[in-house]
C-alpha cells in the first residue's frame, strides 16, 4: 500500500473524529454541498460514515 503524504481535505475540520481520517489515503469529503453535487456529476453514490470509533 502507498503512503498518501498529502492531507486529504477533512484536516482543515474541527470534529475530532474527522481530523482522525485527514490522512487516509481516500479523498473524503466532510458532510457539504460540494460532496454531493461531485456525486450527482459524476453519476456516484454517497458513501456515508456515521463513525465507529
Amino acid at each position: 500500500m502507498t503512503t498518501n503524504n498529502k492531507p486529504n481535505r477533512l484536516a482543515k475540520e474541527k470534529s475530532p473524529y474527522l481530523l482522525q481520517h485527514k490522512d487516509n489515503p481516500v479523498d473524503w469529503f466532510p458532510w457539504s454541498e460540494e460532496a454531493f453535487e461531485k456525486a450527482k456529476q459524476e453519476n456516484k453514490p454517497v458513501f456515508l460514515s456515521i463513525g465507529y470509533s
